[in-house]
C-alpha cells in the first residue's frame, strides 16, 4: 500500500515536533534551542502587484528550500514507522512517501486484507493527533504475485479509514511504475513512449544547433531517462529490452545526423555508449559497490555475503575469493531477478582486478571500459578514456 499525505511538509506542527525532538530523540539544552530558533518568528503574507495582506505567523511547516525539510519531516513521521511493525507489517519511508508491506500464502490474503486495515486505522489516527491529513484518495493498493497465480489475486476494495480503495494492477512508486506480475511491461511502455517524444521534439532544431549541443540534449534529456531505475529492469525478456535499445539506437542516429538504415553498432561505438543490457549491468554493479563498501542503506547491503565470509570456507581455497555467494531461488523468472541473486550473479561475471578496487570513481571507469569491450570487442581501449 502506497500512502499520500496531503500537503505533508506544510502541515509540521512546530509545537509537536519540538516535543518530538525533546521526548524522542533527547535533544534539550542549546541544540534545541537552535531548532526553535530556526522555526519560530516566521511570518507569511500575500502580496499582489503593490497590494500586501498585514503578516501572520507561520506556526506550521518546514521552511522551503532548506536542508533540514526532509530531514525534520521525517523525524516528525518516524512514529509512524515504528507503528506500521507493531502490526508485523514492514515500512519503507522516503521523503513524505510512505509504503506498507505485507505478504502471505494465497489462501491468508482475506487475513492480509484485515490486518492492513487495522494498521492504517492506528496510522489515520496517528496523522489527525499530529495535525498531518492522510489522503485516501490518492492512496493506492498493489497486490503482487506471479503471472501463474494472477487469478488468486483478491479483487475486494480495502478500507481505508472511511474509505473503500480498489486495488490496482500498476502503480508509480518513486518514478517507477510496477506491475502486479512485477513484469514492467508498464514502466517500459511509460518509458518509451515518452523517451520518442522527447526525441521528436529534439529533432525539430537539430538544424539550429550543434552536434555538441545536441548530444548534451539528448544524453540530459533522453538517456538520463533511459537509465533512471533500470536496475529494477534487471533479467527482463529480451524483447522488453529491445524496445529500450530501439529508443538508444534513435538517439545515437539523431546525434550523428543518420539515416535509420544505418548500422547502430559503429554509432554506438563511435558516442562510446553502452547497449541497454550493458547499462543496468553498470547500474547493478555500481549499486553492488556501494553495499561492499558501506555506502548503501543496509537492507540492500545486508542480503550480500561474500563466500570468503562463510565460516564453512574458511580453511578453503575460496576464502580468499571475492565473489558474492548467490542464493537460492524456487523461481527461475521472478527468483532470479530478485536484487541479492542478481546483483550477486552480476558482481561475479566481473573482472577480478574490477572487483577488488576500492575508489568509487575508478570502479564506475573501469566498469564502462570492461563492459564496452564487452559489447564492442574491437573498440580499441587505448583511444578512450571512459568517464
Amino acid at each position: 500500500m502506497l500512502l499520500d499525505l496531503s500537503a505533508a511538509f506544510d502541515t509540521v506542527d512546530h509545537a509537536i515536533l519540538l516535543r518530538h525532538l525533546e521526548v524522542s530523540y533527547g535533544l534539550g539544552g542549546a541544540v534545541l534551542s537552535w531548532f526553535r530558533s530556526y522555526l519560530d518568528g516566521r511570518t507569511q503574507f500575500i502580496s499582489c502587484g503593490r497590494l500586501s495582506s498585514d503578516p501572520t505567523p507561520f506556526i506550521c511547516g518546514v521552511p522551503q528550500g532548506s536542508v533540514f525539510r526532509p530531514i525534520l519531516f521525517l523525524l516528525y513521521t518516524a512514529d509512524v514507522l515504528r507503528l506500521i511493525e507493531r502490526h508485523n507489517l514492514h515500512p519503507h519511508g522516503y521523503a513524505d512517501d510512505t509504503q506498507v508491506y505485507g505478504f502471505c500464502s494465497p489462501l491468508s490474503c482475506l487475513e492480509l486484507r484485515e490486518q492492513m486495515s487495522a494498521c492504517l486505522d492506528e496510522v489515520a489516527l496517528w496523522m489527525q493527533s499530529n495535525r498531518l491529513q492522510l489522503n485516501t484518495s490518492k492512496t493506492e493498493v498493489l497486490w503482487c504475485a506471479t503471472s501463474q497465480r494472477q487469478d488468486q489475486i483478491p479483487t475486494d476494495p480495502i478500507r481505508v479509514g472511511g474509505d473503500l480503495i480498489s486495488p490496482a494492477t500498476s502503480v508509480r512508486d518513486l518514478g517507477i511504475y510496477l506491475d502486479s506480475d512485477a513484469s514492467m511491461r508498464t514502466h517500459v511502455s511509460k518509458t518509451v513512449s515518452n523517451c520518442f517524444a522527447t526525441l521528436r521534439q529534439i529533432r525539430s532544431i537539430r538544424h539550429c544547433v550543434s552536434r555538441q549541443v545536441m548530444l548534451s540534449m539528448v544524453v540530459s534529456l533522453v538517456l538520463q531517462r533511459l537509465d533512471f531505475g533500470n536496475a529494477t529492469l534487471v533479467g527482463l525478456p529480451a524483447y522488453q529490452l529491445s524496445r529500450l535499445q530501439s529508443v538508444l539506437n534513435a538517439a545515437a542516429r539523431l546525434v550523428l545526423s543518420r539515416s535509420k538504415y544505418d548500422h547502430v553498432t559503429l554509432l554506438l561505438q563511435e558516442l562510446h555508449w553502452l547497449r541497454i543490457e550493458q547499462r543496468i549491468e553498470f547500474k547493478l554493479s555500481v549499486l553492488v559497490f556501494h553495499c561492499l563498501n558501506s555506502l548503501a542503506l543496509s537492507y540492500l547491503s545486508c542480503d550480500l555475503l561474500r563466500v570468503s565470509d562463510m565460516a564453512a570456507r574458511q580453511r578453503l581455497r575460496s576464502s580468499s575469493s571475492s565473489t558474492l555467494v548467490v542464493p537460492p531461488t524456487r523461481l527461475s523468472t521472478a527468483g532470479h531477478r530478485a536484487f541479492p541473486v542478481a546483483a550477486a550473479w552480476t558482481s561475479n561475471s566481473l573482472s577480478r582486478s574490477l572487483t577488488l578496487l576500492s575508489s568509487l570513481a575508478s570502479f564506475r571507469r573501469q566498469l564502462k571500459m570492461e563492459l564496452l569491450i564487452r559489447c564492442f570487442p574491437d573498440l580499441d581501449s587505448s583511444a578512450y578514456d571512459p568517464i
